[in-house]
């Protein structure tokens, strides 16, 4: 059934001007799904939005939502693009496809979303070091995005092909002036030989590349996979009060739930008495 406005052209009449058309919003809408459709968003994160992406009292938290919501209703005209620094499920991919949708919605941008690995893995599969037609089929439109979410950049493993690869993806973007945002749960650390730190799991070349390129905003937060259903902002709250990082002792027993050596054997020492007892 063709659209009553445009009866199916693209095209209606422009209000309070006789003679000039625009386009109709049936074109607009079927271009916006078109993009929606070519950005390779994963099904877990259809739903994904600045809107219902809940927060609650955390200022580092809030400080990333804010610089979100400021790429988004600024762009295409932003000097840098973003990183998102986090332990898993504080909800950095939300916020990283919630940008990339309004930036669809609101803009027309062709955007595209890939998790590092993946597109890595998709990259080989077509490797040639001869004819790299193939491979260049699926690095030019993630150079040529208007918007890029690489997510969970440091997780792959690290070789000179890889570094080679990602390293001209980001390049050329940089040199495009095409914003990229990028999720990663390797957070900065002052020991830059730290083998988990961001610095050392995408490469010194990278790392200097990134921070010309990009805001690094760096928080920390309550799990939303540990969440319950529809959760509120008082439930996250308490949970990130709950939750402790990886490696930290929770601050109230912190003192005394340590594993010590004695005699060869860790014992587990507790404020309530040895592990293991009621």
């Amino acid at each position: 059934m063709s659209c009553p406005l445009c009866s199916g052209t693209g095209w209606k009449v422009a209000d309070g001007a006789a003679g000039r058309v625009t386009r109709c919003d049936c074109w607009r809408d079927a271009m916006v799904s078109r993009l929606i459709g070519a950005a390779r968003i994963p099904g877990r994160y259809q739903h994904c939005t600045l809107s219902t992406f809940v927060t609650y009292e955390n200022e580092g938290l809030l400080k990333t939502v804010r610089a979100c919501r400021t790429f988004a209703d600024e762009f295409p005209r932003v000097d840098k693009g973003l990183v998102l620094i986090g332990p898993p499920g504080v909800g950095k991919s939300h916020l990283a496809v919630a940008v990339l949708k309004q930036t669809i919605l609101t803009r027309g941008a062709r955007g595209i979303f890939y998790d590092v690995r993946e597109l890595l893995k998709l990259i080989r599969s077509t490797y040639n070091p001869v004819v790299r037609t193939a491979e260049m089929e699926i690095l030019q439109p993630v150079m040529d995005a208007d918007l890029l979410v690489l997510d969970d950049i440091g997780a792959e493993k690290t070789s000179e092909w890889v570094e080679e690869t990602l390293n001209l993806i980001v390049n050329t973007r940089y040199n495009e002036r095409r914003p990229t945002i990028f999720t990663s749960n390797f957070e900065e650390k002052d020991d830059r030989t730290d083998p988990d730190s961001l610095l050392v799991r995408v490469g010194f070349r990278m790392h200097s590349r990134l921070y010309e390129m990009c805001e690094f905003l760096e928080y920390d937060g309550a799990d939303f996979r540990h969440a319950p259903p529809n959760p509120g902002s008082d439930d996250l709250l308490n949970l990130w009060k709950l939750q402790r990082r990886p490696g930290r002792l929770p601050a109230a027993t912190g003192r005394q739930a340590k594993a010590q050596l004695r005699d060869g054997k860790a014992e587990l020492k507790w404020s309530g008495g040895r592990a293991g007892t009621s």
